[in-house]
C-alpha cells in the first residue's frame, strides 16, 4: 500500500511530478509534488481501476496509464474521459520538512472558465444517450449547470459501457451488472431527465423542436445530436443461412450470447477491430470460430502489414481460422459456402464490415450533412443552438487537418464534455486527439493519434514479445502511435500531440 502519507512523508523524498502511492485511513491515495504545489487525490482511477501512481502528471493534471482518463489535482474531479467520476480530494500540509495528507476534502461543483459574461440556455435536450450524449449531461451538471438537461434514446437499456460488448461482457467474463455508463439512481440525482425507449422523427433546429413517435413535442435552449452510427447491414443469398449478428447494442450483444450457448461454431464476417473482438470473445466461450475478410492481413489499413501479420498470428495461436481476401457467396443450412468455393460450418453469423452515420434527423432538418453531420471547431452545427457529436459528427482536426469523422468512443466523451464546457461560456475549440483501445484476448492495443495514411512507419521493440510502439509519420509529422503493453509512450505520444496541436 505504501507509505502511510497521513503519518508524513519527507518532503525532499517526492520528485516533482513523480506520483507517490500509498494511503490515508485506509484508503489508497496519491501524493504528488508539481512547482511549489502538493496535492494528493484518490489512486484508483473510475473506469477500470487503472492506477494512476503509473501514470503522467502534466501541471495540475494526472492522466491513467489504461485508457488516458484525466484528473484533476486539486480537486481529484475526472475532467478528461472515460472516467465519468471524481477521485477524493484531500487537504496537504507541509511542516517540519515533511509533508502530510490531512483532512478528505467536500465535494463542490467545479467553476466554469468564461470568458465573458454568459447566460447559458435554460434547457439541454440531449439525442442520444450513449458515451458522448451521457458526457453532455453530467459535465453539464459537474460545471454547476442548473437547468432542465433531457438525455433521449430509442434504446431503453441506454447509457452503457459499448466497447465491452464486443470484448469482456461478449466473452462471459464480466457480468451485466457492470455495464452501466453510470447508475440511474445517480443521473435522477441529478435531475438529469431519462426519456428512453422514444424515437425522435423530427428536428426543428432554427427552433430547437424535436418531434417523437408518438406526435409530441418538446423545445430546448440548445440541443445535441450523438445519434451515433449504424452497423452496416448484409444480405447473404441462400435460404435458411445461419442467423446473422451485429454488434452495436446491448440486445445485440445478448443476442449473440444467446445464440453461443448451444452453438460450436461461428463464422465472423470483417476483419475488423469489432470483428477480431467479437472473435476472440467467442473463442473465450469455446466456440470453433472462422473469420472471414475482402483485405489481406487484418487491420493493415489502420495499423500497417506488420502489425496486421501479428494480430493474425495472435488470434490463430488462439484457434481461430482466417479465410482472407474472400468473401461469403451464399448461406444454406448451418453453412456458408465463399467465393473462393470454400465451405464453411456455422450455427450463426457475426458481421463486422462497418457502420454508417445516422444522420437521417439531421439532413431532414436541413443541417448542413457530408459523410457526417459537419460541425465547426466548436461542434456547433450549421444551425446556432444545435451541435453535433460523437460517431455522427464530422469535425475540423487541428491534428489531421480538415473535416474527418472517427468513430472513437472517448473521443465522444470527451467532445460530449467539450460541448458542455461551451454551453456553460468556456467556448474554445475542440483540440482534444483521438484515443482508442482494442483487446484480443490479454492483449491491449493503445491507439492514439489519428493516420488515415502515412508515407513512413517505425516499429521500436518486437511486437511477438508484446512490448513494443508504431510510430506513424507523414513528413516530419507524427500522426499516430499504437503499443502494446507500453502506457507510458502513449501517455507521452498523446500529450506531445496536444502540444502541437497548441503549439505550446
Amino acid at each position: 500500500m505504501g507509505p502511510d502519507l497521513g503519518a508524513g512523508v519527507p518532503e525532499a523524498s517526492l520528485v516533482e511530478n513523480t506520483p507517490l502511492a500509498g494511503h490515508v485511513g485506509g484508503e489508497a491515495t496519491l501524493l504528488v509534488r508539481s512547482g511549489n504545489e502538493y496535492f494528493a487525490i484518490g489512486a484508483t482511477c473510475t473506469h477500470y481501476g487503472g492506477p494512476l501512481a503509473e501514470g503522467l502528471v502534466d501541471g495540475a493534471t494526472v492522466r491513467c496509464p489504461w485508457h488516458h482518463a484525466k484528473f484533476c489535482l486539486r480537486t481529484g474531479d475526472a475532467i478528461g474521459a472515460p472516467a465519468l467520476t471524481e477521485v477524493a480530494s484531500y487537504e496537504v500540509e507541509r511542516r517540519d520538512g515533511k509533508v502530510f495528507v490531512t483532512r478528505r476534502r467536500d465535494r463542490v461543483a467545479a467553476p466554469s472558465e468564461r470568458s465573458a459574461p454568459h447566460l447559458p440556455p435554460p434547457s439541454v435536450g440531449i439525442i442520444g444517450a450513449g458515451a458522448g450524449g451521457t458526457c453532455v449531461a453530467l459535465e453539464l451538471r459537474r460545471l454547476g449547470y442548473t437547468g432542465a438537461v433531457t438525455l433521449i434514446d430509442r434504446d431503453g437499456d441506454a447509457p452503457y459501457d459499448r466497447p465491452n460488448l464486443s470484448k469482456d461482457y461478449l466473452a462471459g467474463t464480466q457480468p451485466r451488472e457492470s455495464l452501466p455508463l453510470v447508475a440511474r439512481t445517480d443521473l435522477e440525482q441529478q435531475y438529469i431527465e431519462l426519456l428512453l425507449g422514444r424515437t425522435v422523427t423530427q428536428l426543428d433546429a432554427t427552433r430547437r423542436r424535436i418531434t417523437f413517435d408518438d406526435g409530441t413535442h418538446r423545445e430546448f435552449g440548445a440541443i445535441v445530436l450523438a445519434p451515433g452510427a449504424d452497423p452496416v447491414r448484409i444480405e447473404v443469398p441462400g435460404e435458411q443461412g445461419p442467423p446473422i449478428h451485429y454488434v452495436r447494442s446491448l440486445k445485440d450483444s445478448d443476442a449473440i450470447i444467446k445464440s453461443a450457448a448451444g452453438a460450436q461454431r461461428a463464422v465472423v464476417i470483417g476483419a475488423s477491430f469489432i470483428g477480431l473482438e467479437t472473435a476472440a470473445a467467442l473463442r473465450t466461450r469455446g466456440l470453433e470460430v472462422h473469420v472471414v475478410g475482402l483485405e489481406p492481413r487484418p487491420l493493415e489499413r489502420v495499423l500497417g502489414g506488420e502489425f496486421g501479420d501479428f494480430v493474425r498470428q495472435l488470434h490463430e495461436s488462439h484457434g481461430v481460422v482466417f479465410h482472407l481476401g474472400t468473401k461469403v457467396a451464399t448461406a444454406g443450412l448451418k453453412h456458408v459456402t465463399l467465393e473462393n468455393g470454400e465451405r464453411l460450418d456455422a450455427d450463426f453469423i457475426v458481421a463486422g464490415v462497418g457502420v454508417r452515420p445516422a444522420t437521417g434527423l439531421a439532413e431532414a432538418a436541413g443541417l448542413a450533412v457530408d459523410k457526417g453531420i459537419v460541425v465547426d471547431a466548436y461542434l456547433e452545427t450549421s444551425s446556432k443552438g444545435v451541435f453535433a457529436i460523437g460517431d455522427s459528427a464530422r469535425w475540423p482536426s487541428s491534428h489531421t487537418g480538415g473535416l474527418v469523422r472517427i468513430e472513437h468512443w472517448v473521443l465522444a466523451q470527451r467532445q460530449g464534455q467539450a460541448v458542455a464546457r461551451t454551453l456553460m461560456g468556456d467556448r474554445k475549440p475542440f483540440v482534444d486527439v483521438p484515443f482508442f483501445w482494442s483487446q484480443h484476448y490479454d492483449i491491449a492495443i493503445n491507439y492514439v493519434g489519428h493516420a488515415e495514411q502515412w508515407d513512413r512507419l517505425e516499429i521500436d521493440g518486437k511486437l511477438a514479445d508484446h512490448d513494443c510502439s508504431a510510430r506513424y509519420w507523414v513528413g516530419r509529422k507524427l500522426m499516430a502511435v499504437a503499443s502494446i503493453f507500453r502506457d507510458r509512450e502513449s501517455l507521452e505520444a498523446e500529450l506531445a500531440m496536444e502540444r502541437q496541436v497548441s503549439g505550446a
